[in-house]
């Protein structure tokens, strides 16, 4: 489970920008990440490199958490919207729910809940 300081931190450096840090500093070796029903990507270094090639397209991303934020033992449930520029000028606002388990300090698994509607490029 966990701190209540560790979460906090968590979602400061996540609205601080530094995501594929984030999954760097607060994800375990073997975390597992999933969007909605698809196949989950399995290993931090995988989850890096599949934000980092998101970032990559990206001029800026702004990360907000709704709150509150619901914990529950080892369970969290974090309310996000993201709002993505492209390279390119293009934009796009995702709103997502992320049902994330703990173990200790650091996230081992994470799936998140939205309308994928949501990823087409305005």
């Amino acid at each position: 489970m966990p701190t209540p300081e560790r979460l906090e931190s968590f979602i400061a450096a996540v609205e601080g920008g530094a995501h594929a840090k984030v999954i760097e500093d607060y994800y375990t070796e073997d975390a597992t990440m999933r969007e909605n029903q698809a196949e989950p990507r399995r290993g931090r270094s995988t989850l890096v490199a599949q934000e980092s090639a998101v970032l990559d397209r990206t001029e800026t991303v702004v990360s907000t958490c709704v709150r509150p934020v619901l914990v529950n033992g080892d369970h969290v449930a974090i309310h996000w919207i993201f709002e993505f520029t492209f390279k390119g000028g293009a934009r796009m606002r995702m709103e997502e729910i992320a049902w994330q388990r703990w173990e200790g300090e650091r996230i081992a698994e994470e799936q998140f809940f939205y309308d994928p509607a949501q990823r087409k490029p305005a």
